[in-house]
């Protein structure tokens, strides 16, 4: 009980009108219904932005990025922000397309060891390798990174995780050069994203950057959020491992939007949903969530990685609009069905809809 009285006071002073930042009564309305969605859904830090017609008009952060050091959360925090990765990773993929260094549709077992993977992972218990057929081994990286690579490659879509974040590996071997080193250099410096950094099991995090980090925290205790500590490093693969803050990944969907990571024709490509043999589609194109709401073609994606941090990065094309929203707990998370594209159905979209959407 002490310690959620604490945080309360805490949270009600780093937030008072002397000690905000400034607000912008535009967005008066919108911002106030974010930290009541935050508060509601127990986030100790939120960092949001909002980009309109290729520009930022808001942002800024709620709450603590630190809870025990009254380290307050801006929109220059740090943040893991887990699967809004694969946005970016598929952004690396189409730029060697273009410059001709890989090939989409190329079976993969012609230039990397998928065969003796897929086999071995095929007999594991996890869900991801659930129908995984093997043999023929014609399985592309288009497969892979459009999450249809379960069961007959390319007939289903099947989010997985797993498989997306091997197809690092394939790219790797015909670039010879580390995955995290190809999305420093045809990412993260084309768009001017100098608050972004990969990690993985190999890779730490510059001291000064990891010092920065939002501390993640699980909120399913009485006692109010828990420090997580240490989540385990994984692979240098493409499904995870990006550490951003909301302004870093305004720049990437700018330059995205601009034509300066990959051409205005890719990226009308990226964000078709991949068909199905039919000619129907799949909820999912190259590394984004792709569905109709409303008269509205939404293109998103969310990121969710358990009692630690959360992520939604949502555009609307026709309106020149994305949101973008980064949290050091699950709140973010709706529990959205992975086989299902509805980011309708989270609070924060919701809101957001409500409030940029005539």
């Amino acid at each position: 009980m002490i310690r959620a009285l604490l945080l309360i006071t805490l949270m009600t002073v780093a937030w008072s009108p002397a000690a905000a930042e400034p607000r912008d009564d535009l967005y008066a309305d919108f911002i106030d219904a974010i930290d009541d969605l935050r508060i509601a859904a127990d986030i100790p830090g939120l960092s949001i932005a909002v980009v309109k017609d290729l520009e930022v008009v808001l942002a800024r952060g709620f709450g603590f990025a630190d809870i025990e050091l009254a380290i307050p959360a801006t929109a220059d925090t740090p943040y893991d922000i887990a699967s809004v990765t694969k946005p970016l990773s598929a952004v690396l993929a189409l730029r060697l397309v273009e410059l001709g260094a890989i090939d989409l549709d190329r079976p993969i077992g012609t230039y990397s060891d998928w065969a003796d993977f897929c086999s071995a992972f095929s007999r594991q218990p996890s869900i991801f390798a659930r129908n995984l057929e093997c043999d023929p081994p014609v399985h592309t990286l288009r497969h892979l990174l459009s999450h249809t690579a379960t069961g007959v490659p390319g007939e289903a879509f099947s989010y997985n995780p797993i498989l997306f974040s091997w197809a690092s590996r394939p790219i790797m071997a015909a670039l010879e050069q580390d995955f995290s080193s190809l999305v420093e250099r045809h990412v993260f410096e084309p768009a001017g994203m100098r608050d972004s950094a990969r990690r993985h099991r190999a890779l730490e995090l510059p001291p000064p950057f990891a010092a920065r980090l939002a501390k993640p925290y699980r909120t399913d205790s009485p006692s109010g959020p828990v420090p997580t500590g240490d989540r385990g490093a994984q692979g240098d693969g493409a499904a995870g491992g990006v550490v951003s803050t909301v302004l870093d990944l305004a720049r990437f969907d700018i330059a995205l939007d601009e034509g300066q990571l990959i051409s205005p024709e890719t990226a009308a490509s990226m964000m078709q949903p991949t068909k199905t043999p039919d000619g129907s589609s799949f909820p999912y194109s190259i590394g984004f969530y792709v569905q109709d709401h409303d008269g509205q073609k939404l293109v998103w994606h969310s990121g969710w990685w358990e009692h630690a941090y959360s992520a939604l990065y949502l555009k609307v094309p026709s309106a020149k609009l994305t949101f973008i929203a980064l949290a050091n707990s699950e709140g973010i998370w709706w529990g959205n069905p992975l086989e299902v594209a509805a980011v309708e159905r989270a609070p924060f979209a919701h809101t957001f809809f409500d409030h940029f959407l005539d």
